[in-house]
């Protein structure tokens, strides 16, 4: 039996399922670099957010600070307010006639600055010195008849002497004569009223014009030309005052002080006010009083802070910031210094330094510090207000090193 050939015999791995040996090295070479590559994709992205990515910071800013913050005792809020101020109106009732001022219109005290209508009061009047004239004419009269009387009598006294006439005739020139000083004391009485009567009628004219009580400056316009004007304002679509005034020269600060600080404060003390209109400017104070009673809704004491000196700029109701001193404030201690958090600075070797970040990135830059005002540190030179610097800077961090703020 002849045995069959087997060398034709042939396995075709692609059909059957078994991978070439080629194809099967570079499987086997694929999986240790997937994971190679793994490895150092999660390596780098550990060093990435841990060693080598930018350190997280704390940042604050480089501010301006007044060396008086050392010795204030208290800080309280208030506004500017006007110690004489007076809504101006008019005793007499009419409609108004003319206005002279506007808001903001300053006016001297007894300054006429409106009238209301008098045609009928000015009428009254006239009537009034009329009758006053009438009084002193019949005076006039009453004395002419007084003397004509008295030289009656006296002819009458030295006839009855020569018994030329009657002792009748001497008693009625005598009783003629008593009549007549009757008659002048009378017309004088008269006058007195008559007088009177026009001095009324003056007030009643005085009453239509409206003056300024005081040297002061008109705030507020609260009637026009035709408005009714009244004394108590009762009537309907009527205005009781016309403007509002106020004395420039009393302002002051009303600020409210919480009353367990009570204690702190002391009519005299030495104050700084600083206005929210006008910033960067501090004006000298003193605690003139202190009301005597306390606010239960609030809890505080409303003090009166005086003004050492006026600024025209200084309006009634402006917002107000009183700090209230320890003791007087010298002049170098009136202009503002530069401060930072202490924690911002760090020594470096021998020198004092800080971290300023700019665009993301850390700066060192050395800073000459001062003394302490309040909390906070005095820088002379180095750095300037608005800079941006990192609080307790790292030994690590470096110039041109990026930073973060780090997240709280």
């Amino acid at each position: 039996m002849a045995q069959p050939d087997l060398s034709k015999l042939r396995i075709e791995r692609a059909a059957s399922g078994f991978p070439a040996p080629g194809r099967s090295r570079l499987r086997r070479l694929v999986w240790p670099l997937t994971w190679l590559l793994l490895l150092t994709g999660a390596a780098f992205a550990v060093y990435r957010f841990t060693i080598g990515a930018p350190p997280a910071v704390e940042q604050a800013s480089v501010t301006l600070a007044y060396p008086s913050q050392a010795v204030t005792l208290l800080n309280a809020t208030g506004y500017v307010v006007a110690q004489r101020k007076a809504s101006v109106a008019s005793k007499g009732t009419g409609r108004l006639e003319w206005l002279g001022v506007a808001e903001g219109s300053r006016a001297a005290k007894g300054q006429v600055i409106a009238r209301l209508e008098s045609l009928d009061v000015r009428a009254g009047r006239d009537q009034a010195a009329a009758n006053v004239n009438v009084a002193r004419a019949n005076i006039g009269q009453a004395k002419a008849e007084q003397q004509d009387a008295e030289r009656q009598l006296n002819r009458t006294r030295e006839l009855l002497a020569a018994h030329f006439v009657s002792q009748a005739a001497y008693d009625e020139a005598v009783a003629r004569m008593d009549k007549a000083h009757a008659a002048v004391g009378s017309a004088e009485a008269a006058l007195a009223a008559a007088e009177a009567s026009l001095r009324a009628a003056d007030v009643a004219v005085e009453q239509t014009l409206i003056r300024a009580p005081f040297d002061g400056v008109v705030l507020t316009k609260n009637a026009n030309v035709g408005d009714t004007i009244t004394p108590f304002s009762s009537a309907l679509d009527t205005k009781g005052a016309v403007v509002t005034m106020a004395d420039m020269s009393t302002l002051e600060v009303e600020a409210d002080v919480s009353e367990a600080n009570l204690q702190k404060v002391n009519v005299g003390q030495p104050c700084e006010i600083e206005l929210d209109a006008i910033p960067g400017v501090r004006f000298d104070g003193r605690v003139n009083r202190v009301v005597p009673t306390v606010d239960r809704s609030k809890a505080t004491v409303m003090t009166k802070v005086s003004f050492l000196q006026l600024d025209p700029r200084i309006l009634p109701d402006m917002s107000a910031r009183v700090a209230f001193m320890s003791r007087e404030i010298r002049p170098e201690e009136r202009a503002p210094v530069t401060v930072v958090n202490p924690a911002a600075v760090v020594s470096r070797g021998d020198r004092q330094v800080v971290f300023i970040v700019r665009d993301g990135m850390a700066v060192e830059t050395p800073v000459e510090s001062g003394g302490k005002v309040g909390d906070l540190l005095e820088i002379k030179s180095g750095v300037r207000a608005g800079d941006k610097v990192v609080l307790a800077p790292p030994e690590r961090l470096k110039t041109g090193m990026p930073v973060q703020s780090a997240k709280r």
